[in-house]
């Protein structure tokens, strides 16, 4: 068996052990707002509820390791002491993990990853039309655990008001999990799905994907393409180059495709998680 002290791995190293072993993990995707009233909307899995009476929920946004800086859904928790924690079901999953991409201070993350904001009742803070639940909560304290690079920062919040969609409550009007599907998170790139166990979500770009927003309006409002497609879609930082999509239309035979014969290959090879080839399809 190995066995060790904490401190004789890096920090990042450690991480890695402890998100592994400690897994699944709920996900609280928290959407906050700045002083200026921009949203700001970001998933985290150091989360759970800790009290029914008061209801009481707590999330984590540590400090990032690589630089040891905070991120803004903490800055603005601590500034408006506001929060809306929505669950993440295996529907909006893509969208959610594209979300997770660091963009810059300013930029709104619902359209990032084409999601609906949906106005709270009691608080600032947008909810996500999307989300199967929606928890309007009202910081009550944070806590830091540290000041340097993976230190935690537990955001106490209090719910003031919650959402729970008819779709996935049962006869006697509670929820039922397996129509929530609800996917939690896990070490590296998996995460576990409700219904159906593991299956792996590629880490988003270290730079920055083009986004849900950047999507032309056909591709965004299409009738065959899921939530889970578009984020795919997203999270690219470039589209393929003309030449290879000539290539690959004339390989494949797609000049008589309608643009829902397109989607529908196009969403094929999402399936098997070839963005690049669904691109090449799109834009042909």
């Amino acid at each position: 068996m190995l066995s060790f002290t904490p401190q004789e791995f890096s920090t990042a190293k450690l991480h890695g052990y402890l998100l592994s072993a400690v897994a699944p993990r709920p996900i609280a995707f928290a959407s906050t707002i700045d002083a200026d009233g921009n949203p700001n909307l970001s998933p985290f899995s150091f989360f759970n509820v800790f009290s029914a009476n008061p209801p009481i929920l707590i999330f984590s946004p540590a400090r990032r390791v690589r630089d040891n800086t905070t991120k803004h859904t903490l800055e603005n928790a601590e500034l408006t002491k506001e929060v809306v924690i929505n669950v993440v079901n295996y529907d909006i999953v893509q969208q959610m993990s594209l979300s997770s991409t660091e963009y810059a201070e300013g930029v709104n993350e619902f359209d990032k990853a084409g999601l609906t904001m949906l106005k709270s009742d009691l608080v600032k803070p947008f909810r996500v039309a999307e989300s199967p639940v929606q928890m309007e909560c009202k910081v009550n304290e944070i806590v830091k655990l540290g000041t340097e690079g993976g230190a935690g920062n537990l955001i106490i919040c209090e719910v003031v008001k919650m959402h729970v969609s008819e779709d996935v409550l049962d006869e006697n009007g509670t929820i039922d999990q397996v129509k929530l599907d609800l996917v939690s998170r896990a070490g590296g790139s998996f995460y576990s799905r409700a219904k159906s166990g593991f299956f792996e979500i590629p880490k988003p770009l270290s730079t920055l994907g083009i986004g849900v927003d950047a999507l032309p309006k056909e591709i965004r409002e299409s009738a065959v393409l899921t939530g889970n497609d578009l984020g795919l879609l997203g999270n690219v930082e470039n589209l393929p180059e003309e030449k290879s999509i000539q290539a690959f239309k004339n390989q494949h035979n797609l000049s008589s495709l309608s643009t829902e014969q397109k989607h529908e290959k196009a969403k094929s090879f999402l399936s098997f998680s070839d963005v690049d080839s669904a691109w090449k399809v799109l834009l042909s």
